[in-house]
């Protein structure tokens, strides 16, 4: 929590959690990595903190499953090297997920805070994570409820204005992408779950 904590005061706009993510949100941003008897899984973390969501996809792999898990923060990488450096099914890909090029992926968990992101970034990471999916795949990834309009109340003009153009790229990916949304109150803060598949792509089963 005290890491958490200081790397947000430091670099809020990559870091947007002031709390490691709790064990409900871990098992509904999870929700949808499903066994597939008979092949191996990708999957993709993208912003995986100090590792609260991890633990949820490493114990969920096979044995022939790999996670690949990228990283901005030096420091959690650290930890996340720490933890899971011995595991061979993962692999650590340290920086922006802007800067990376990415596999094909069945799962794809993210937990980048997109109410920090202006209108072309939070746009450009959604086309390469939903474009990064393999057919039937899934992504996941979650924003706080409030926290937007936390943001807005408290933010300059320029600011607020960089917020709301965020926001509105945010939810016309949500209108064209989302099979399923899930509130997970036991959370700090509470938080909202979005399910989202390619455009065309059969909807998931909630």
């Amino acid at each position: 929590m005290t890491l958490f904590l200081r790397e947000y005061a430091r670099t809020r706009r990559e870091v947007g959690a002031i709390a490691p993510s709790s064990p409900r949100l871990g098992r509904a941003l999870t929700r949808y990595l499903i066994p597939s008897p008979g092949r191996s899984r990708a999957v993709l973390e993208v912003g995986p903190g100090t590792g609260a969501v991890t633990r949820h996809i490493a114990d969920a792999l096979g044995r022939e499953d790999t996670l690949d898990l990228v990283e901005a923060n030096p420091r959690f990488v650290d930890i996340l090297h720490g933890a899971y450096g011995s595991d061979p099914r993962l692999q650590f890909l340290t920086g922006l997920v802007q800067e990376h090029e990415l596999g094909t992926y069945d799962t794809i968990v993210c937990g980048l805070p997109f109410a920090n992101f202006d209108a072309p970034t939070t746009t450009d990471i959604f086309d390469r994570l939903l474009g990064a999916l393999r057919p039937g795949g899934t992504l996941s990834f979650f924003g706080y409820v409030g926290g937007a309009t936390v943001r807005r109340t408290f933010s300059g003009p320029a600011a607020r204005v960089h917020a709301l153009d965020g926001q509105n790229a945010l939810r016309r990916i949500l209108d064209r992408h989302t099979f399923r949304t899930e509130l997970v109150l036991g959370n700090l803060p509470p938080a909202r779950v979005h399910h989202l598949v390619p455009a065309g792509d059969p909807v998931h089963p909630v």
